[in-house]
């Protein structure tokens, strides 16, 4: 049953306060600089359409892990800087998401105008509700509408997009929130076969749901990263140091069985580069995977000729969803065939999914975006819609359930 949001089109605008619970979770270099502002752009519409229409903006938002501490790493004003860049007017800051000065704050806010407050994380009833429910009750006093536009946190049962729902009379969803849905349904509902899923990343283990989900769906699986590492040891295959999950050898082996008995297209690397240690400097040699790993090596990309191969497989394909790099991203000498990947992805004429994070890094860094059919902003809540075609914070926004 396909879910059914209700919209920001769909409530009053004018004079009203609107809490707009944003992404601005975006990566920040050593001087705190922003190093990739899509997700803050990715909020612009939502934003742009209430201030048009006379309403004022309250933006919360998360940046980081800072465990429920003030810590001036994990400060949102950088982003408030480029906010107001980008909107092209004085965005507020206020030092706090919640108390007197934040609420002051937001009473003095006029029509057209816009109010960015603290990290959200800075509190522990953020992440842990149950523990500290006064947190989104505070939060709740602050707007008039609420509006969830964060789709990366809406498999997150946190304070600000699940537990403040239902302290609001009106609640809907942003727009960036029912591009996402809208594309990932059309995905599980209208995908047009032959279907491929290209899945990385390094562990299994957080994985099993989605590729027993794609088993259903997809006509090919291919799988890299350091998740192959588990694969090749459950068909007996040497994998020297590699990452390996050994708890779940048993699933691997159990998905290769039914991938094979559903005549599913999958594929793992044929060949591997490996490294005696994972640096940037790092000597590098690339081997057969019907070989194995070397002892004392260990496995880091996808080499050249799994590329190749993997090219003629996805010329095959009319859907493409993509998760998770195929190599140890972060390092240059093991990032080719991530990006080898990224370029074959985006030169395919399907409809092209990336879902987050180092996948839709690698697009971004080789300014792939434009061809790409849908770029999503979350990781693990993309893997987890696919997986059950809605998601915990989704559901307090629908308005009806459709057939």
């Amino acid at each position: 049953m396909p879910i059914k949001l209700k919209t920001l089109r769909e409530v009053p605008i004018k004079g009203k306060r609107i809490l707009v619970r944003a992404d601005f979770n975006v990566p920040l270099g050593p001087e705190g600089e922003i190093l990739d502002d899509t997700r803050i752009k990715s909020s612009l519409n939502t934003i742009k359409f209430i201030l048009d229409r006379g309403g004022s903006v309250i933006v919360i938002s998360h940046l980081g892990r800072p465990e429920g501490k003030r810590n001036p790493e994990f400060s949102l004003a950088p982003i408030v800087k480029k906010l107001s860049e980008l909107l092209g007017i004085d965005v507020a800051f206020a030092p706090d998401c919640i108390g007197e000065v934040a609420e002051k704050m937001v009473s003095k806010l006029n029509p057209g105008q816009i109010l960015v407050l603290e990290n959200l994380r800075f509190h522990k009833g953020e992440e842990e509700p149950e523990k500290e429910p006064i947190f989104a009750e505070k939060l709740s006093r602050l707007g008039d509408i609420y509006v969830n536009d964060a789709f990366a946190t809406c498999h997150r049962m946190h304070a600000s997009t699940y537990t403040i729902v239902s302290k609001y009379n009106e609640a809907c969803a942003g727009f960036l929130v029912e591009k996402e849905v809208t594309i990932l349904t059309n995905l599980l509902t209208q995908s047009k076969n032959p279907f491929y899923a290209v899945i990385g990343g390094s562990k299994i283990g957080s994985k099993i749901g989605i590729l027993e989900a794609l088993l259903e769906k997809v006509d090919g699986l291919l799988i890299g990263g350091g998740m192959a590492f588990t694969f090749l040891k459950a068909m007996g295959i040497s994998i020297g140091n590699s990452l390996v999950d050994e708890k779940h050898i048993e699933t691997a082996q159990k998905i290769l069985r039914r991938a094979e008995k559903k005549e599913i297209d999958l594929h793992l690397p044929v060949d591997i580069v490996c490294a005696k240690t994972l640096k940037e400097d790092s000597e590098t040699i690339t081997v057969a995977a019907k070989e194995g790993v070397p002892e004392g090596w260990i496995g880091a990309d996808i080499g050249e000729k799994t590329a190749s191969e993997w090219r003629v497989v996805l010329e095959k394909a009319n859907t493409i969803f993509w998760n998770g790099p195929v190599g140890v991203y972060e390092l240059h000498p093991f990032q080719k065939g991530t990006f080898s990947l990224a370029e074959i992805i985006s030169s395919r004429k399907a409809m092209t999914i990336i879902g987050g994070g180092d996948s839709a890094a690698a697009i971004h860094s080789l300014n792939l975006d434009q061809k790409i059919t849908c770029i999503s902003t979350g990781g693990g809540a993309t893997l987890e819609f696919i997986e059950f075609g809605t998601l915990p914070s989704l559901e307090l926004l629908t308005k009806t359930i459709v057939k």
